[in-house]
């Protein structure tokens, strides 16, 4: 029988591998702290932050876990993301390495700005 599906991000963390929950539980606590008042969901199996649209998301995988800020977060700070490694849509996190808090904190706060200043309904 599978295991039941995630429906909390603390249940999310605790099904991650074992390797990755204290960068998991790092990740949550510092975008909490940048968007206390955005509400904690798993959507398409994956923790987002909503407010009520899509602020960011993170995921855990083998051996790091990603975060999903909005494309023009990533676009503005391209140059700072150039010594990390990226996709289309995430900066990924190695399980074995420091936390880039700075850089993160930067991606999310602009990530919250972008949100509140958007006038449409959209959730992306």
């Amino acid at each position: 029988m599978a295991a039941p599906r995630p429906t909390t991000m603390a249940d999310y963390i605790e099904a991650a591998p074992a390797e990755g929950r204290p960068l998991l539980r790092e990740l949550h606590a510092l975008l909490k702290s940048v968007a206390p008042q955005a509400n904690e969901a798993i959507k398409w199996g994956t923790p987002f932050f909503v407010e009520p649209r899509f602020v960011f998301a993170f995921s855990a995988h083998k051996k790091h876990c990603s975060f999903a800020p909005p494309a023009a977060a990533l676009a503005r700070f391209r140059k700072e993301l150039a010594k990390h490694k990226t996709t289309k849509g995430t900066l990924q996190l190695p399980y074995a390495e420091p936390l880039p808090e700075g850089l993160i904190r930067k991606l999310a706060e602009y990530s919250v700005q972008l949100v509140r200043e958007r006038e449409d309904d959209a959730f992306w």
